[in-house]
């Protein structure tokens, strides 16, 4: 089959390792560009644990002063992946989504035991402190990076794409989907996706892609990709 990634190399790279090792042809799009956002300096000390919803939280994060045995909440595999290999010994890890990562800090952590900080993106599809807040959490939510639509694509890669169009799309995040639209229009691919299947992370996610035709599409949590296949 032919497979097609969306998210950055960095995230990308093993998984498409791995599914051109089961011979699968793999094609790469990354839809959006991510950018650190200067936060300044923080007082670690102040907080008895941290949670990262994304590995880029955790890569744009100066570590130098953070005791790496804090409690830390991760959202999946890839975040936690990221959090240990900056460090981090003392991770708690969620199957890949928010609503279970809160359900995780609400079994691991006594909201009496102090303060959490909070490290994310400027955009999120589900706010963690709102909602932890409400459960009578202390939260102090920073935000270190921005994902921009990458508008600057391969004239090559395009039309190598329309010639031999991907089996499987994944889409891993709202603005994702609202960047691929965006690519989808502009290069007129609006009417060619009608064989091929659109894996996403949420029915928000594909509700953004509702408007153009697909073969079938399909709700997925991270860790999930090559289990999908079989499911075609």
């Amino acid at each position: 089959m032919h497979i097609l990634f969306t998210r950055p190399l960095e995230d990308s790279s093993e998984m498409i390792l791995k599914f051109q090792k089961l011979g699968h042809k793999v094609s790469h799009l990354p839809l959006l560009k991510i950018e650190e956002i200067n936060i300044g300096e923080i007082n670690f000390f102040e907080y008895q644990g941290i949670i990262f919803t994304s590995a880029n939280a955790v890569k744009f994060l100066d570590i130098k002063k953070i005791d790496k045995n804090t409690l830390c909440f991760c959202v999946g595999n890839a975040t936690e992946k990221k959090a240990r290999g900056r460090g981090f010994q003392n991770v708690i890890t969620a199957e890949g989504n928010v609503r279970n990562l809160k359900e995780l800090i609400l079994q691991n952590f006594n909201k009496k035991d102090g303060k959490l900080l909070y490290v994310s993106g400027k955009i999120v599809s589900i706010d963690l402190s709102q909602q932890l807040e409400k459960e009578g959490y202390k939260i102090k939510k920073i935000i270190n990076y921005r994902a921009d639509y990458n508008k600057n694509f391969d004239e090559n890669f395009i039309s190598e794409l329309k010639l031999k169009l991907p089996d499987i799309i994944y889409i891993y995040s709202e603005n994702s989907a609202s960047s691929f639209l965006n690519f989808i229009k502009t290069y007129q691919f609006d009417s060619l996706f009608m064989d091929t299947n659109l894996m996403c992370i949420s029915e928000k996610t594909s509700a953004i892609l509702n408007e153009i035709k697909w073969k079938k599409i399909f709700l997925f949590n991270p860790g999930e990709e090559e289990f999908l296949l079989y499911k075609i």
